[in-house]
């Protein structure tokens, strides 16, 4: 098996707070980092950068050891491997886009001539030639993203570093610049590290996810896995579903006070069970008959979710159903409205609370 490019055990202690982060990286493989505000994703950014010293741990890349405290091995920031796109871009504003993405191969130690040829190339490959001479202050947004990411790539790193690089931009231009940034990554022979909290960035741009919560790692694997089967209840509503856990019978999973569904799964032990919120069916009534699947719920709120309205629901569960506007309409839909909820065996999913 090929080791990874990018092996570290990232342990970091900031004012009550501690990351502690287990992050393998193969080379030509993008990985997102996912997680809630205060998780630690742009403190473990910061120490892949050395700029946050690790507190115990290592960090290996390319073999080599770039901080391992038990030994006082620490590389400063200048002389690592390492290509970072800040979220806010950071460019010089007093110089321009050339000379911006001119300065890490000067610090490498090209003459001037030789890194200002090297970035009038790398400008060119992201279609920014015309653009070269322009402070960062003439650039629209978009653009300014493309002169960091030039920056970024003119040193050659041996690791990419991504902190929230599209979170700036409008709709319209995180299209394109995410287009782009694929097409770049995927060219791109190093490990790369990409720090989002927008669930289509990491979708689009990584090959693996690894979620983070209170500065531990939760849950990781291809977006397939994450997405179908989530483990937190972060992640669930980063995916958009349902996520409850319970104790599996059979084909049944019991809940809170004894409520079960059923599920298409066979599974017994403790378990999650995990759908959609369309899956989801409201009643102004108890419908007839004594379905285990039928629950009393509380209307929370209703918001607009794409052609639908999302309903939360508070109660027996705490979940999340979609209805069309004319279904909300016939209902009636108002906060602290008393409703009954359904969902079908089918749309069900179940699966192990270990690994």
């Amino acid at each position: 098996m090929t080791p990874p490019l990018l092996d570290g055990h990232l342990v970091v202690d900031r004012a009550g707070f501690r990351l502690d982060v287990r992050l393998r990286v193969a080379a030509g493989e993008v990985v997102a980092l996912l997680g809630p505000n205060g998780a630690g994703k742009t403190t473990a950014l910061r120490a892949l950068a050395g700029l946050h010293p690790l507190t115990a741990g290592w960090l290996r890349l390319g073999g080599v050891e770039l901080d391992r405290p038990d030994a006082r091995r620490f590389v400063p920031p200048e002389r690592r491997p390492v290509g970072v796109v800040f979220q806010d871009y950071l460019l010089f504003p007093h110089l321009s886009a050339r000379d911006n993405v001119a300065f890490g191969p000067r610090r490498q130690g090209l003459s001037r001539r030789a890194a200002r040829q090297r970035a009038a190339d790398w400008l060119d490959r992201l279609g920014l030639a015309e653009q070269a001479g322009r402070r960062p202050g003439q650039l629209s947004g978009g653009q300014a993203q493309r002169v960091a990411l030039a920056r970024a790539l003119a040193v050659h790193p041996t690791l990419l570093l991504l902190d929230e690089p599209l979170a700036a931009l409008d709709a319209g231009t995180r299209l394109d610049v995410r287009a782009q940034l694929h097409h770049h990554l995927t060219d791109h022979a190093g490990a790369a590290v990409l720090v989002t909290h927008d669930p289509l960035d990491a979708l689009a741009l990584a090959d693996r996810l690894v979620v983070v919560e209170d500065g531990r790692v939760v849950q990781e694997g291809d977006a397939a896995t994450v997405t179908t089967r989530p483990r937190t209840d972060y992640v669930a509503r980063l995916v958009g579903l349902n996520l409850h856990r319970g104790r599996a019978d059979g084909r049944r999973v019991r809940l809170a006070d004894g409520f079960a569904v059923p599920t298409a799964d066979r599974l017994d032990g403790d378990a999650f069970v995990v759908f959609p919120p369309t899956a989801v069916t409201l009643h102004p009534d108890r419908p007839g008959g004594d379905a285990p699947h039928t629950w009393p719920a509380t209307v929370a709120g209703v918001h607009r979710h794409g052609d639908h309205l999302r309903v939360r629901l508070t109660g027996l569960l705490d979940t999340a159903a979609d209805v069309t506007p004319a279904v909300a309409a016939g209902l009636r839909l108002l906060p602290g409205q008393q409703v009954w909820a359904s969902v079908a065996a089918g749309d069900v999913g179940a699966y192990p609370v270990g690994p």
